[in-house]
């Protein structure tokens, strides 16, 4: 397949649909890229024989040279027969600006999916169809038929709106915003967000990424690619819908949830590190701050002014505090310390508080000082400073102030200079100095507090979890036959004992449940287990028991079972006539309640399953207060997530209540990502309630529904992956091998993963400064917490790294790993190898490579490589074994490759189907 170079990047560019025509599209994008640098243009059209001065071509086969890149502008019948003569001359990629395809109907649908066949059966990348092509100002390349061309910069803006992206090409050129690239995508039948992302994380002239999103396309491949840019720099996301579905959470009576829906989306973007704003205007006031070096740390915003209340504009340091509170920071409150500093510097009818407003005959030393002051204040995160011409104090020198004070510290400062023309030189200074500088408080607001939820975004996919017991061996077997007879049964959904089994397997308490047929049997089973007990209907045709009467609770006593039994099933037979009920659930009632939530998993089309967290029980429609998350969890996501909720300040102690065991609370949903990631054969489940007694969850009321068909209604899932309804993959524990030293020296090798970062600290620390030298290239690597989160913390589809671990007197410890980086634009990985200076020649490099070799190929790489110094012979000897041969060398460094293209056919290696 070709590579996005081919589109992006191209050489040589053929136009097919070129024409001469004045204000033909045809003649416009001919136009546009006569202007690119350094580029071989070729026209094709059958009825010319020149244009502009330039040889015409009658088909894309007759042009004499390689193409890299076809621009189609023709008619969409057209489009299918142009694609496949692209394909056939070699052509490696295709920007498509004709429309006319699914978004005119059935007929257009059935031409795209022939342009699509076509694509895949030549292995071409496609931008569109019905898309207005890109624009890469840098090199003056535009492939559009939009003539305005925006300046060069550091932002890419990637749309799929082809009116948005017009308007923003227009605003860049107006506002004089700098571009790296502006691409629209069309309807997307393959190059998408993921691919872009991709793509613009290895140029350097792009330093943050601002999306237009309506649907995510391939949510895997943006996940993966947007959590990996987001690592290092900044991307926003503009995208409408937000109230669009708002409520389905709560409606759906099938645990399903439709495409696009917001909340799904809303999460998805958190565990990306992707910053979402609500707003055009967003998308560029977050672009200015976010690559900012100086993040805040928290919320609080001090605010300081010098309007002065006899002036218009004495609102200003107000008018900021409701927009702080709106856009969800937090007005800081100045320390006793801060107000005597402020008291003894500033005129006695200062404010005395946050707004700090200085009067508006304050001179410049009157800003520093209360600047300085709340920069100083352990309880202040960041400063706005906001300035109206009419103080004492001109515009040009409170801003070169203003640039002195912010040098002096590692909290943010931003700028809000109101007035048009009196300000202007004043905010270009501000600029210079790198303080964001906005014409009115609000926008200062929403700057700093984007700046902030970006940071907490980055602080998220920065935190090191916890370790969690290690998980227990289990019959998954076991659990597939139980889902298999109740399919056979002609059942969508398992009983409480089946349900039972599947939470004892993942160590996630439920109340005791015994299912019997008599009221004598109950009886029995009531003095065995102990009053007070819970009686409920079970039956397959009944979804909630509780909707057809079937559920009894607070039953104390034999003669109270008896009258309960006989009421509820006459209440059931009337509700619901016809039924089958296959028993009588008995269990024991959990007491005291002290507190009910609701945990669950559903299935969105976009996301695949997703984890739903927040208040319970029986007003928990009415609540509406839940939070959402995307598994697999770990102990600081699964904290996050309940942070995310009300509930959570709830169950911290409430009115005299206990509160929850937290750690065990974190553990519990841990262990239930585990077991929703393990069984895509389960389409969706939910406790309700999962109650809290005495500081124990225990889940009383479960309900897991089947998956029925391999593909429902619509959902867009993998199913050649063993995870098809997950879109980030979970720990591969079918790659953990125990292996031993020819010593006898036992060794786990296994994924690295986010708990092991102080293993791997203290492996680091301990290597001599020749082995870091041999590996780094250098013997003073910085191992800090960002450097060891990008070690640890891994897309396992895209970064594996294999930890070897032994056990000395007890405490573990890494001795090596060995890693492989994918390169999902070339379908390539570079590999990597350190082994501990106590433990080298001992056959533990050689063992990590060719494991490094096998995942290579059952990831289906086209080829593997690796830089080694020249000098380290025997890293070179060991790769020239197992098959490597040099690529190049230069400057004491080779590269060696091994293409696995004929080990993948010969081995036949397949996707992994092991999830135990």
């Amino acid at each position: 397949m070709a590579t996005l170079s081919s589109v992006f990047d191209p050489r040589s560019i053929a136009l097919i649909g070129a024409s001469d025509q004045e204000g033909s599209v045809g003649r416009i994008i001919l136009d546009n890229l006569l202007k690119a640098k350094g580029r071989k243009i070729f026209p094709v059209n059958p009825r010319k024989d020149t244009l502009l001065d330039l040889q015409c071509y009658p088909d894309i086969g007759s042009v004499p040279e390689h193409v890299d890149l076809a621009v189609i502008a023709i008619p969409a019948g057209a489009v299918p027969e142009g694609v496949e003569a692209c394909g056939k001359a070699g052509v490696g990629g295709a920007v498509i600006i004709s429309a006319g395809f699914r978004e005119t109907g059935a007929e257009g649908a059935l031409l795209e999916k022939r342009l699509s066949d076509a694509r895949k059966r030549y292995g071409m990348r496609i931008l569109g169809p019905n898309c207005l092509g890109f624009v890469r100002p840098d090199s003056g390349l535009k492939a559009t038929f939009v003539e305005e061309m925006p300046p060069p910069g550091n932002i890419a803006f990637i749309s799929e709106s082809n009116a948005l992206t017009s308007a923003i090409l227009s605003w860049g050129l107006y506002a004089d915003i700098g571009f790296s690239m502006v691409a629209s995508l069309g309807s997307m039948i393959d190059i998408g967000f993921g691919d872009l992302i991709d793509f613009l994380s290895n140029d350097w002239k792009t330093t943050s990424i601002l999306m237009y999103m309506e649907s995510v396309g391939n949510a895997k491949k943006f996940m993966s690619a947007a959590r990996s840019f987001a690592l290092r720099k900044p991307i926003v996301v503009l995208k409408p819908g937000r109230f669009i579905d708002r409520t389905s959470l709560e409606r759906s009576s099938t645990l399903f949830v439709p495409s696009g829906n917001d909340a799904v989306y809303e999460a998805a973007f958190k565990r990306a590190g992707v910053m979402r704003v609500r707003d055009i205007a967003g998308l560029f006031h977050a672009a200015g701050v976010l690559d900012s070096r100086k993040l805040p740390r928290g919320p609080r915003l001090a605010i300081v002014t010098a309007a002065g209340l006899e002036f218009a504009y004495a609102g200003a340091g107000l008018m900021a505090t409701d927009a702080l509170i709106e856009f969800g920071g937090e007005p800081a409150r100045l320390s006793p310390e801060t107000i005597r500093t402020l008291k003894n510097s500033l005129p006695p009818q200062w404010s005395e508080g946050n707004p700090v407003d200085l009067l508006s005959n304050t001179d410049t030393a009157g800003y520093v000082e209360a600047i300085t002051a709340c920069l100083n204040d352990p309880g202040v995160d960041g400063v706005l400073v906001i300035y109206v011409p009419m103080n004492t104090a001109g515009p040009e020198v409170v801003a070169r102030a203003v640039i002195e004070s912010a040098g002096k510290s590692w909290k943010p400062i931003i700028a809000a200079w109101i007035g048009g023309s009196q300000v202007r030189k004043a905010r270009d200074i501000l600029l210079s100095g790198n303080i964001p500088t906005y014409s009115t408080p609000e926008e200062g607001v929403r700057a700093y507090v984007n700046m902030f939820k970006y940071r907490r975004s980055l602080d998220l996919l920065h935190e090191t979890p916890s370790e969690l017991p290690e998980r227990h061996a289990l019959s998954r077997q076991k659990l597939v036959s139980l889902i298999h007879k109740a399919l056979a049964e002609g059942r969508t959904s398992l009983n409480d004992r089946e349900s039972k089994e599947f939470f004892d397997g993942y160590a996630i308490p439920s109340t005791p449940s015994r299912t019997v047929h008599t009221v004598e049997e109950a009886l029995h089973e009531a003095g065995e287990i102990g009053y007070p007990v819970v009686v409920k209907v079970v039956s397959s045709q009944i979804p909630s028991p509780k909707d057809a009467g079937g559920v009894v609770t607070d039953i104390a006593s034999d003669e109270r079972l008896r009258e309960a039994w006989t009421k509820m099933l006459k209440r059931v037979k009337e509700r619901a006539p016809g039924i089958a009920i296959e028993g009588i659930a008995l269990q024991k009632m959990i007491e005291p309640v002290d507190y009910k939530l609701v945990l669950g998993s559903r299935r969105d089309r976009d996301f695949g399953t997703f984890i739903f967290f927040g208040m319970g029980g029986i007003n928990a429609d009415l609540i509406r207060d839940f939070s959402i998350g995307l598994p697999p969890l770990n102990r600081t996501l699964a904290k996050r997530l309940m942070e995310e909720t009300k509930a959570y300040r709830l169950i911290q102690g409430f009115r005299g209540r206990p509160p929850a065991d937290l750690d065990s609370l974190e553990e519990l949903l841990v262990n239930f990502s585990h077991l929703i990631a393990d069984f895509p054969e389960i389409s969706g489940i939910e406790i309700n309630p999962l109650v809290i007694s005495s500081g124990r969850a225990h889940a009383r009321d479960v309900r897991i529904l089947l998956e029925t068909s391999p593909v429902d209604d619509g959902l867009i899932i993998n199913y050649h992956s063993p995870y098809p309804h997950l879109i980030i993959s979970p720990y591969p524990g079918h790659l953990v091998e125990d292996w031993k030293f020819r010593d006898g020296t036992a060794v786990v090798l296994r994924p690295i993963k986010p708990e092991d970062e102080p293993l791997a600290r203290e492996f680091l620390s301990t290597l001599s400064e020749e082995t870091l030298r041999t590996r780094f290239f250098s013997s003073s690597t910085n191992i800090d917490h960002e450097w060891l989160v990008l070690m640890c913390d891994t897309d396992y589809d895209r970064h594996l790294a294999i930890v070897a671990e032994i056990s000395e007197g007890g405490r573990r410890r890494i001795i090596g790993v060995g890693s492989l980086h994918v390169d999902p634009e070339s379908n390539s990985g570079e590999f990597a190898l350190l082994v501990h200076d106590d433990f080298q020649r001992k056959g533990l490099a050689s063992k990590l490579l060719r494991l490094i070799i096998s995942n290579g190929i059952k990831k289906g790489l086209n080829e593997i490589e690796g830089q080694i110094m020249s000098e380290n012979e025997k890293m070179i000897a060991l790769a020239k074994k197992l098959g490597f041969s040099k690529k190049w060398e230069r400057e004491g460094t080779q590269v060696v490759a091994l293409s696995l293209k004929d080990r993948r056919v010969h081995s036949g290696a397949g996707h992994e189907t092991d999830r135990t």
